[in-house]
C-alpha cells in the first residue's frame, strides 16, 4: 500500500514533534541547572529562579512548537501512525544529554534507541492510509457509533473507579492507579485532537466547521481530558520513580490510543492481516526498546549512586532503596525525619 501525502505530512510533523520535544527537556534542564547555580535554590526543593532564567524559556517554547506540531500531525495521519513515533522523543533526550549535559548513555540505552527507531520504521512502512473526512459530522457520526461509545463509556466507569474507589485507598502505593487513569483519558484526548484538528484543517481550507457545535464539543472534550490527565500524571510522577512511571505510562497510553482509534476511525478496515501484524511486532519493538531506555537509565543513576556515596548511617541506609536510590516512606515509630532533611538529601544524591 503507497503512502499517502497526507501520512507523510503527518510523519514528518511527528517526527520535528518528537525534535523539539526531545530537546526542549534538555534546554530547560540546562537552564534549571543554570538557575540554581545563580540563586543556590533547586527547582526541586522550592525555588523559583528558573522563572527568570531565559534559556528555560526557551525551553518552554520549544516544548509548545512540538506540542503544537504533534497536534497538526494528528490531523492528518492516523493514531496509529502518529501515537507510536512520540517515543523518538526519548531518543533525542537521550542522545542531547549525551552531549550536552555529559549524562552517560548506557549501552543497552544505545540498543533500545536502536530498537524504537527501527520499531518505528516497521510502523510507517504499514501504517493504514488516513481516511478522508469532509466534514466534523461525519467525526461526530463516527464518535456516537455504539461500538466507540460503549469504550467511551468504559473508559469513563473504570476512570470513576480508580478516582473514587482505589485512588484513596492504593494510589500511592500502586502505579497503575494512577497512570491507569491519565492514560485512559489520554486516549480520549487524542481522538478529540484528532477531531478538532482535522476540523481546523478543513477550515483553513475554506470549509468553516467552527459554526458547527460538534466542534466546540470536541473542543471542550480536549480541555477536560487534558487537565484530568495532566493531573494525575503529575500525581504519578510526585509519587513514583520517573523511570517506572514513562515507560508503563507510554505503554498503556499509547495501546489504548492506538485500540480507541481502531474503534473510532476504523484504521484497519481497508489493510491486511500481514500490514496489521507487522504494525503491531513494530509497535512492540517500539515498546521494548522505550523501557529499556528507561530501565538503563534508572540502572545508570543507581550505579553511580553506589560508586560515589557511602552510606552515612544505618538509619539513614534504611531510609534509601538501593535498586534505584528513592527514598522509602519510614514507619510512624521511626525516629523523626524532617521534610526539609529529606529535600537536603535528594538533592545530594540525585
Amino acid at each position: 500500500m503507497g503512502f499517502s501525502q497526507d501520512n507523510l505530512k503527518g510523519f514528518v510533523l511527528a517526527l520535528l514533534s518528537s525534535a523539539f520535544i526531545g530537546a526542549s527537556f534538555i534546554i530547560k534542564k540546562k537552564g534549571l541547572r543554570r538557575a540554581a547555580a545563580a540563586a543556590g535554590v533547586r527547582a526541586g526543593v522550592g525555588g523559583y529562579s528558573y522563572l527568570l532564567e531565559p534559556l528555560w524559556w526557551l525551553g518552554m517554547i520549544t516544548m509548545i512548537i512540538g506540542e503544537v506540531a504533534n497536534f497538526v500531525a494528528y490531523a492528518f495521519a492516523p493514531a496509529v501512525l502518529v501515537t507510536p513515533l512520540g517515543a523518538l522523543s526519548i531518543i533525542v533526550s537521550a542522545i542531547l544529554a549525551q552531549f550536552i549535559l555529559k549524562e552517560k548513555l548506557h549501552k543497552l540505552g544505545i540498543l533500545g534507541c536502536v530498537m524504537c527507531i527501527a520499531g518505528s520504521i516497521i510502523i510507517v512502512i504499514h501504517a493504514p492510509q488516513e481516511r478522508p473526512i469532509s466534514s466534523v459530522q461525519e467525526i461526530w457520526s463516527m464518535a456516537t457509533q455504539p461500538a466507540f461509545l460503549l469504550y467511551v463509556g468504559s473508559v469513563i466507569a473504570l476512570v470513576f473507579i480508580l478516582i473514587f474507589y482505589f485512588a484513596p485507598q492504593c494510589g500511592h502505593t500502586n502505579v497503575l492507579v494512577f497512570t491507569g487513569i491519565c492514560s485512559l483519558m489520554g486516549s480520549l484526548s487524542v481522538m478529540s485532537v484528532k477531531a478538532l484538528g482535522t476540523s481546523l484543517k478543513l477550515t483553513f481550507e475554506g470549509k468553516n466547521q467552527l459554526i458547527y457545535p460538534e466542534t466546540w464539543s470536541f473542543m471542550f472534550v480536549v480541555a477536560t481530558c487534558v487537565i484530568t490527565q495532566m493531573n494525575y500524571l503529575n500525581k504519578a510522577l510526585d509519587t513514583f520513580n520517573t523511570a517506572i512511571v514513562s515507560p508503563i505510562y507510554y505503554v498503556m497510553f499509547t495501546t489504548l490510543t492506538i485500540f480507541a482509534s481502531v474503534i473510532m476511525f476504523k484504521d484497519w478496515d481497508n489493510q491486511d492481516a500481514g500490514s496489521i501484524i507487522s504494525g503491531m511486532c513494530g509497535f512492540v519493538v517500539v515498546l521494548s526498546g522505550t523501557i529499556l531506555l528507561h530501565v538503563t537509565k534508572d540502572l545508570e543513576r543507581s550505579s553511580s549512586f553506589r560508586e560515589n556515596y557511602m552510606p552515612l548511617s544505618p538509619s539513614l541506609s534504611t531510609r534509601l532503596c538501593g535498586g534505584n536510590g528513592d527514598f522509602l516512606k519510614h514507619d510512624e515509630e521511626d525516629e523523626p525525619y524532617s521534610e526539609e532533611a529529606c529535600s537536603r538529601q535528594q538533592e545530594l544524591y540525585s
